[in-house]
């Protein structure tokens, strides 16, 4: 029987001593599956991450895992996690399946049969066991981060975070990790920390657009797509136009094509002729909330 995880984030605040408000009052409520948290880079994605994991203090807000109170028992959800962290370090010449073993004893898991199954079963999941026995430091960068989801699901975690995962991988790597990534978040809950929209577009049913701190928009992806049916137009321009859109209307998003411009604009009618009305995709629904906070 699947056992429904709730994560519940409330009014949660952090302040470093350099003045910056790297959390500002943050809601949320997430149970199984993948949830993804969207943001540029130093929107305070990490600190979020690093916060609930119990690498740092929160400076007021409340956090809770499945009832209990993680700010003052971080110990409970540190027995029941699985963490990737932007920078997975590795020791040198060590193997796969050495280390593996040696995470195992860090987490407190028992030299048994049973551990030993559990840890060629990781490796298979990752398509690293023919792997096992090389050194994780000759390992190319995707296979250190399925490694690293591999290390992540030692002892069958209740809840998984991941932050910035696939950042440097190429297009062939990064299917292979999301599809790893996507098998976990059926019966436990994956938090995947990322800039990248595409990511949180093909893997996660529920996300967060998360900027300066702050959440912007908390939901699910196709809803967020329904509200912006019918309101998102595109038209090819000149480089030499372009401020002169972004002074007339809400240009949301704009990028290179052909030595022209493609511009996206947020109008409830026709701009101008030369529009053609398309799908919104989230990534308009991305920059949509990000320029409205400029």
């Amino acid at each position: 029987m699947t056992i429904t995880n709730h994560l519940d984030i409330a009014n949660l605040r952090k302040t470093y001593a350099n003045g910056i408000h790297a959390i500002q009052d943050i809601s949320l409520r997430l149970t199984n599956g993948m949830f993804g948290l969207l943001g540029p880079n130093g929107a305070g994605k990490s600190t979020l991450m690093k916060t609930i994991v119990g690498l740092q203090q929160p400076d007021s807000g409340s956090i809770t895992f499945n009832g209990t109170d993680i700010i003052q028992d971080p110990s409970f959800i540190k027995r029941q996690l699985g963490f990737l962290p932007q920078d997975f370090g590795v020791y040198p010449k060590a193997s796969a399946l050495d280390l593996m073993q040696h995470i195992a004893d860090l987490k407190g898991l028992p030299k048994t049969k049973e551990r030993h199954e559990h840890i060629a079963a990781l490796l298979e999941k990752t398509n690293l066991y023919e792997h096992r026995k090389r050194d994780v430091q000759s390992f190319s960068g995707g296979m250190r981060q399925r490694f690293g989801i591999a290390q992540a699901l030692l002892g069958n975690p209740r809840i998984v975070i991941v932050d910035e995962p696939t950042a440097g991988l190429d297009p062939e790597e990064r299917n292979r990790f999301n599809n790893v990534l996507a098998e976990l978040g059926e019966d436990i809950i994956v938090i995947l920390s990322t800039h990248l929209v595409e990511d949180v577009r093909n893997l996660c049913t529920n996300m967060a657009i998360i900027r300066q701190g702050k959440v912007l928009a908390y939901g699910n992806p196709s809803r967020f797509l329904d509200s912006l049916h019918g309101s998102v137009w595109r038209k090819v321009i000149p480089k030499s136009e372009k401020s002169h859109y972004e002074a007339q209307y809400n240009v949301i998003s704009s990028y290179f094509n052909s030595g022209s411009i493609v511009i996206h604009i947020l109008s409830e009618t026709s701009p101008e002729q030369g529009f053609e009305m398309i799908s919104p995709m989230l990534e308009d629904v991305y920059f949509t909330h990000l320029s409205s906070q400029n």
